[in-house]
C-alpha cells in the first residue's frame, strides 16, 4: 500500500463520528507531521457545507486513492448543460 503524500486524495476507512467524517469520504492530504508518529492532515469537503473540515489522521484511517477522482465523461458534459 502507498503512503499518504500531500495532494494525494485519499479515502476514509473509519468513521469520525464527532468530525460527521464518515467511511468512504474522500479528502486530500494538506500536511504531514512526523512526531511522535507519521500522521496525515486530510481536508474534507462535505456537500452542502460552505467550510472544509481538517482531520489529523493515522495511516491505519485512510487509503490512497489511484487514478482520477472525476469521470472524464461526466465533466465534460456537465460543461456544456
Amino acid at each position: 500500500m502507498k503512503a499518504p503524500s500531500v495532494n494525494d486524495y485519499v479515502r476514509l476507512i473509519h468513521d469520525i463520528p464527532e468530525l460527521a467524517l464518515f467511511r468512504g469520504e474522500i479528502g486530500v492530504v494538506r500536511s504531514q507531521w512526523c512526531a511522535p508518529e507519521i500522521a496525515y492532515e486530510v481536508e474534507f469537503h462535505a456537500l452542502g457545507l460552505d467550510e472544509a473540515t481538517r482531520a489529523l489522521l493515522m495511516s491505519d484511517q485512510i487509503v490512497v486513492e489511484d487514478g482520477s477522482m472525476f469521470d472524464i465523461h461526466t465533466v465534460s458534459l456537465e460543461a456544456h448543460v
